[in-house]
């Protein structure tokens, strides 16, 4: 498998020694029904996960409903594999009047060799709104 290099920092996506960054925020097992015709799981899939964990995150620091309104800078370095566990790692990095933006990081513990790497990463923005679906002020951080 060839492995492509981190933009920033030019390192292997599996360089020893690199962690994740942010607080694990979801872990789950991808299943055959995820795959795309080539049996890797889907980009989609992935995205997905990667929303919800962030979605959670931004939820916990709105205290109520947030939106996804953009993802910016979306990085696929590795594919993920049927029977890997993926994991999501989430951590805010700028909070605004109404908005949430956190880096998402997704890894994976290889089921037959062990091995954890980082397989895609992207910046996740979110809005906090109201019961009726419009924009609401953050509340103040705790």
């Amino acid at each position: 498998m060839r492995r492509l290099s981190d933009p920033v920092s030019g390192q292997a996506a599996s360089a020893p020694g690199r962690t994740p960054q942010g607080t694990l925020t979801l872990q789950t097992v991808p299943m055959p029904a995820d795959t795309n015709s080539g049996g890797d799981v889907f980009g989609g899939w992935v995205v997905s996960q990667m929303d919800i964990a962030a979605g959670t995150t931004a939820m916990d620091r709105a205290q109520g409903r947030c939106a996804t309104v953009a993802i910016e800078a979306l990085r696929f370095h590795a594919p993920v594999l049927v029977g890997d566990l993926f994991s999501v790692y989430s951590q805010i990095t700028r909070t605004g009047r109404t908005s949430i933006t956190m880096h998402i990081e997704a890894w994976v513990r290889r089921q037959r060799t062990g091995e954890r790497m980082l397989v895609t990463e992207g910046d996740f923005t979110f809005v906090a709104i109201s019961a009726s679906g419009v924009t609401r002020a953050l509340p103040p951080d705790a």
